[in-house]
């Protein structure tokens, strides 16, 4: 099973790239399947595509809904 997992766009850069936040983590991710995602935006995150916009009370709901499950989060918090 494949999961994407919500992110915050904390910057945008060239190439439809950006930065975003997961759960303290950053990295840089591809915008080409998100085009409208702008800075402070949450984007479903799958193999390093944003794959959808998604509403903030869903992005910090599904964040919250990982932090219960121990298994899912390694040391660097993903």
């Amino acid at each position: 099973m494949c999961l994407a997992i919500p992110a915050h766009v904390v910057e945008l850069k060239a190439d439809n790239l950006a930065t975003v936040d997961i759960m303290g983590v950053t990295r840089d991710i591809s915008l080409d399947l998100t085009p409208q995602a702008t800075t402070g935006d949450y984007v479903l995150v799958h193999a390093g595509f944003a794959i959808e916009v998604v509403d903030e009370t869903f992005a910090l709901d599904t964040l919250e809904l990982i932090r219960q499950f121990p298994g899912l989060v390694d040391a660097e918090g993903l």
